[in-house]
């Protein structure tokens, strides 16, 4: 799926009308908190640097990659146009027909219809208008053999002309074909404290310092996350990940607290579906009536896909806020409670902590990474779900395997 480049939560900065100025300098200063970033891009950078054919920028979500590959881009197309500012301007709406930016479609990977035309037909043809051509392709992790392998190609051998820039939030999971012909570009993890300050500047007051607190810190880094986790969606699909888990602690497992987690995924999915839906609608007004039918069932597919992706996504995140609540309550009971990331559920912490030992809790946690390994693959998720809770609460509650 080919989609506009999005603004990242860790945004270059912009010049009037919010659109990132083709200038190194302001590359580099908007990386001062990402070294190695800022250290290999600088050897890129127009009039004198040589960029690479293929970069791969990696780290945790809300580091900033995107806004970075978004100026990164903005510069190589710029260098040598006759009006650099319109050249930003087209770019920040997504209508610079040498940047092409593209998501993956499928539910759980990128397909090769996804870089079949927009990229690889399309990096043999030269520029439109800049002297060079940039592709942006994001969550190159969920590339699949047959994927990468339509890649390869260009990867070794593009056109002198073409930049290719890879995204990912995954570094380890990059297929080592991929990952051995690019140019890597680290991206730090941002400190929690940075994120937390960034949370309480967006809410503008609305957010309570410890819940801010809780956020950044449970999001490890991933400002995308903190940020997800501070919005009423996150509050919810937290409060039932911690009902869930806190139920095996209680022995009240019975009361099926894994449904409400199930549901809140299953909003989520809808969410991002409608989402899609809306989107799709404004752009079906735009074509002839000869194509719409065409669009109307791509649109359904791509919803069926964009929603069972958004579901697993947020089951596998309340999953992981489970997780967390048990190391929480393992720091507790190791009496290291200023290591605790849910600071602002201290007091349930504790009480859950209480009498219970090193060993139960480290083997609760490694029960719940077993659950998230097994979900992708098919299983059924409210009978994994149903295991996983009376497992945790016999360890738990009972005090036995």
């Amino acid at each position: 799926m080919v989609e506009l480049p999005q603004l990242d939560e860790q945004p270059v900065s912009t010049a009037s009308g919010g659109v990132a100025d083709a200038d190194p300098a302001q590359l580099l200063r908007s990386l001062e908190a990402h070294p190695h970033a800022r250290a290999v891009l600088a050897g890129g950078l127009p009039p004198h640097g040589n960029p690479s054919h293929a970069y791969l920028f990696h780290g945790p979500a809300g580091a900033g990659k995107r806004a970075a590959a978004r100026a990164f881009a903005a510069i190589l197309l710029a260098d040598g146009a006759r009006d650099p500012a319109s050249v930003q301007q087209r770019i920040a709406r997504g209508t610079y027909p040498d940047l092409t930016w593209v998501t993956p479609s499928g539910a759980a990977e990128m397909l090769v219809s996804d870089i079949e035309e927009p990229v690889v037909a399309a990096a043999v043809h030269t520029p439109f208008e800049s002297a060079r051509r940039v592709f942006v392709l994001e969550a190159v992790d969920t590339m699949n053999d047959q994927t990468a392998n339509r890649m390869l190609k260009t990867l070794e051998e593009p056109p002198p002309f073409v930049h290719l820039i890879l995204l990912t939030d995954h570094h380890a999971d990059v297929l080592a074909t991929i990952a051995s012909r690019c140019q890597h570009v680290r991206f730090d993890p941002l400190p929690s404290a940075q994120i937390e300050a960034r949370l309480l500047a967006a809410g503008g007051g609305r957010i309570e310092p410890a819940r801010a607190g809780a956020c950044a810190r449970l999001a490890l880094g991933d400002a995308n996350l903190a940020a997800r986790l501070a919005s009423a969606e996150g509050q919810t699909l937290r409060e039932h990940a911690e009902r869930f888990i806190r139920s095996s602690f209680t022995g009240e497992v019975s009361q099926r607290r894994w449904v409400g987690l199930l549901d809140a995924a299953k909003a989520a999915g809808n969410s991002a579906g409608e989402q899609l839906t809306a989107r799709m609608s404004a752009e079906l007004e735009l074509l002839p009536s000869k194509e719409r039918r065409k669009h109307e069932r791509e649109g359904a597919d791509a919803r069926r896909r964009i929603e069972r992706r958004a579901r697993t996504g947020a089951l596998d995140l309340g999953l992981r806020l489970a997780e967390l609540w048990l190391r929480d309550a393992w720091c507790i009971a190791q009496a290291t409670p200023e290591l605790v990331y849910a600071i602002d559920r201290r007091a349930e912490l504790e009480l859950d902590a209480q009498g219970r030992g090193a060993a139960a809790l480290r083997r609760a946690v490694e029960l719940v990474q077993d659950t998230r390994r097994r979900l992708p693959l098919n299983v059924s998720e409210e009978l994994a779900l149903e295991a996983l809770a009376y497992r945790l609460e016999q360890l738990l509650a009972h005090g036995e395997e």
